[in-house]
């Protein structure tokens, strides 16, 4: 297919992309899921598992091989810009609030899911079609081990900001601990990689990247005051394309040293000046990147999800084993260590439910293995299960627990863990003193 036929190919596709993804997402919106959960789902519907099954002549041609890596960089785009808006709405000073009890469930729900995927990949290891040729089982295991341990930390923070719950004690513990959680499994996930390519570069390369993004955005805070300045001299063009340029700059450092693009965003995001100048053009690019560019991503990992590989038994045994630890693992070790640390059994249970979604994080983990030839597409598939199974959990369950402790009598700061705002005066909830969203309000 030539350039001049992937233009309209490309378009075309995007449409239908848009298209399913507002339809499902609307459909999922009755059953209480966020937007972000519809957008999974109708990638794996415009996939070999729904569509490609359906009709596999029209799957194809509405997404050729040679399209699949526009919708691929594309799709980063907008994964990357949406990060950067994470960060740029996340208050260090929540971070400073909750950063013991944060080490702790994230050491917690850093390991137990790594030891049981472990565990299990050893003793399911001659299963059929799950692990390639010529890969060996100590790769294998710790692969599927760090992608249990993965915390969807862009899609937590999607659906706390969606469901305004950045005014929560459990929110900012669970943002907080997220970002450790996938920042320890990008490097740990490096490290995989460095072994299946029997080589220490790619992991050194990761660690000491990771400090001398450290330095950098030590640098970006001591010259924020004169990028503030400059900003506000600057036209408003001028000041979209300098966020525009730092940004990627920013992804592309992140991705280059083995952490992925996403979290040179985010930090970026966290330091960026705040200035009114700034911030309309950092919102300008917001709807753009959200409501269009993200959803290829889904799409992109949707096309290469083929649920019907769970009809054989062996693969179907991996996958509900699979299911079972990830949750165990990530609730169960975050719920438990939240307790430890003395957090309250409603801001416990929160957090363990959102430190369980895995969604997009996994997904890019998963594509990572995909490409490094460290997985096959049974176990790309098995893996993409435990992400949506894992992800759509999250809602109901946070529902569940406002509904309980409702008819328990227990109230909306001592189940949800609602703080004051920096600065002390304003209401519960946001620093602007208006009311958040319980955690079972509508998105």
């Amino acid at each position: 297919m030539s350039a001049t036929e992937l233009g309209p190919a490309f378009f075309l596709s995007v449409v239908v992309i848009l298209l399913v993804c507002q339809l499902v997402g609307r459909l999922l919106r009755f059953a209480g899921q966020p937007p972000v959960v519809g957008e999974m789902v109708a990638g794996v519907v415009l996939g070999p598992s729904v569509l490609g099954l359906a009709a596999p002549g029209v799957e194809k041609w509405l997404f050729p091989e040679e399209l699949r890596p526009i919708l691929y960089v594309v799709g980063q785009v907008g994964l990357v810009i949406f990060m950067f808006l994470a960060g740029y709405e996340f208050h260090t000073g929540r971070i400073k609030r909750v950063l013991r009890p944060a080490l702790t469930v994230s050491a917690v729900g850093s390991l137990a899911p790594l030891a049981l995927g472990v565990g299990l990949t050893c003793l399911l290891r001659n299963s059929d079609n799950m692990f390639p040729e010529g890969v060996s089982l100590t790769v294998s295991a710790l692969f599927v081990g760090v992608t249990l341990a993965i915390t969807a930390f862009p899609m937590l923070a999607r659906i706390i900001t969606e469901r305004g719950l950045t005014g929560t004690r459990f929110g900012s513990l669970s943002l907080a601990a997220g970002a450790l959680d996938d920042a320890v499994a990008w490097v740990l996930l490096a490290a995989v990689l460095s072994i299946a390519g029997a080589s220490l570069s790619t992991f050194l390369l990761a660690l000491l990247g990771s400090v001398g993004l450290v330095v950098l955005l030590v640098m970006l805070t001591r010259i924020r005051r004169h990028a503030e300045r400059l900003a506000e001299r600057a036209r408003p063009d001028a000041v979209l394309l300098g966020v525009v340029v730092v940004l990627f700059l920013a992804a592309w450092y992140t991705d280059r040293i083995g952490l992925y693009a996403v979290f040179g965003a985010f930090s970026l995001g966290v330091v960026f000046p705040r200035t009114p100048p700034v911030a309309r053009a950092v919102e300008s690019i917001a709807p753009i990147s959200r409501i269009v560019f993200l959803p290829l991503f889904f799409t992109y990992s949707g096309l290469n999800t083929d649920i019907g590989l769970l009809s054989d038994p062996g693969v179907l045994l991996f996958a509900a084993c699979c299911v079972v630890l990830a949750i165990v693992g990530k609730f169960g070790g975050c719920w438990g260590a939240a307790r430890v640390a003395g957090e309250s059994p409603g801001v416990a249970l929160r957090v363990g439910t959102l430190m369980n979604a895995r969604g997009l994080m996994q997904l890019i983990a998963i594509n990572v293995g995909l490409s490094a030839g460290i997985t096959t597409p049974a176990m790309f598939t098995v893996l993409v299960l435990v992400a949506l199974v894992t992800t759509v959990m999250a809602s109901p369950l946070l529902t569940l627990w406002d509904r309980l402790d409702r008819r328990r009598g227990v109230s909306d700061a001592e189940s949800l863990g609602v703080e004051e705002a920096e600065g002390g005066a304003a209401g519960p909830g946001r620093p602007d003193g208006t009311e958040p969203q319980t955690a079972g309000a509508a998105v």
